[in-house]
């Protein structure tokens, strides 16, 4: 399930774009249903959330039961045997250290591939880059991100569901000094800002070449972005980001998802499929002070996808609203955890996403919101004109 390298593909591997396709049924062939994939915003988890008495446990078990892939972000580095010691003070509000049960958290709602290229990736040296892979492969999570070399960095990482599922991640921004992985070094799959403001194209080709490398096995690949070069306005998406998902769907991506930013960002469709800007925070224990963030922060989404041959053929948003205040534990106190957004939280999360949205075009029809069981709601989206 972890990264690997593979042959070289023979043939690129072909998106479907087009309106005709996303209204296509769910149920192809000899009955096959689609490939069923969840995009969760990132988890800045540093304490079990089962261990708090998390309420919202039961209903994100039951709302991600039965899917293929369940992606996230693991904005924590694991401490074991092989980390180093912390690169940043021992009292930072930005050292996010995690004991190997917050992976078993995500695990126990169906977490099953996560990205592991951020800024945080490296708070316990280059060992702790490694004793966090070591324990996504004991507990069988697929990764890509970061690795002990820059080959293996940039590899794409393999989930084996009922279909093959690819996850090809990079960071870009607040990567520091020796974070990077190189030919000897482990470390982040970076890509880097020349001085024209424009990214490294060394870096990019790499990252494209995987995604090429993953869709030629015929595996639907994720793109994974990380950012941290941040516009005036943190909701603004850059167009850099934006050409560069683009590149992502050329390449063989059947969607593009980025983190970083603490609060949503727009979505639009390229060539049939969906790019995700920026999903927010799944689980976001930050230990900041509480005015360092506004209500943007504690608002997030969950993409819903199904593809078939590729493509993503159906896509529905279901919005989620964070713990601003936090809970006891151990006297601290925690805050970040996730519940499904109900009321006026779900009307907020859809009029911010339409007007992100609008901000990057016309591509993106939103449906109005519709109530399912358990309360949840969900919002279909889909392009709005062929070639979208």
């Amino acid at each position: 399930m972890t990264s690997a390298c593979l042959p070289a593909p023979t043939r690129r591997h072909l998106i479907g774009a087009g309106i005709s396709v996303t209204f296509l049924p769910v149920l192809t062939g000899a009955g096959r249903r689609p490939l069923r994939v969840s995009l969760l915003g990132q988890s800045l988890i540093k304490t079990d959330l089962r261990a708090l008495g998390w309420a919202g446990l039961a209903e994100f078990r039951r709302l991600l039961k039965g899917r293929d892939a369940v992606f996230t972000d693991l904005e924590t580095v694991i401490a074991g045997p092989l980390a180093g010691k912390s690169t940043r003070p021992a009292d930072s509000e930005v050292l996010h250290v995690g004991e190997p049960a917050v992976i078993d958290c995500l695990q126990a709602i169906g977490v099953n591939i996560v990205a592991t290229s951020n800024n945080h990736a490296w708070d316990l040296d280059s060992g702790g880059i490694l004793s966090t892979i070591d324990a996504l492969k004991t507990r069988g999570l697929a990764y890509a991100g970061t690795g002990p070399d820059l080959a293996a960095a940039s590899a794409p990482g393999f989930l084996q569901a009922r279909e093959r599922v690819a996850l090809v991640s990079a960071a870009a921004g607040a990567i520091r000094d020796g974070a990077a992985a190189t030919d000897s070094r482990p470390g982040v799959n970076e890509l880097r800002r020349g001085s024209d403001g424009a990214l490294v194209a060394v870096d990019v080709e790499r990252y494209l070449a995987a995604i090429r490398l993953a869709a030629g096995t015929g595996a639907a690949v994720i793109a994974y972005l990380h950012s941290h070069y941040w516009e005036a306005r943190k909701s603004d998406t850059p167009a850099w980001q934006r050409d560069l998902a683009r590149r992502a769907i050329d390449a063989g991506a059947a969607t593009f998802v980025a983190h970083g930013v603490p609060e949503l960002q727009g979505m639009e469709y390229y060539r049939g499929a969906p790019l995700f800007h920026g999903l927010s925070s799944f689980v976001f224990q930050s230990e900041k002070a509480d005015d360092a963030y506004g209500p943007e922060a504690w608002q997030s989404a969950i993409a819903e996808l199904e593809i078939v041959d590729g493509a993503v053929v159906d896509t529905q948003i279901i919005p989620v609203q964070l713990d601003a205040g936090g809970l006891e534990y151990k006297g601290r106190r925690v805050k970040g955890s996730p519940r499904l957004a109900t009321g006026s939280s779900v009307d907020e999360v859809l009029e911010r996403l339409v007007r992100l949205s609008s901000a990057l075009g016309s591509s993106v029809g939103f449906e109005k919101p519709r109530h399912r069981r358990q309360g949840q709601t969900s919002i279909r989206i889909s392009p709005t004109m062929p070639g979208s």
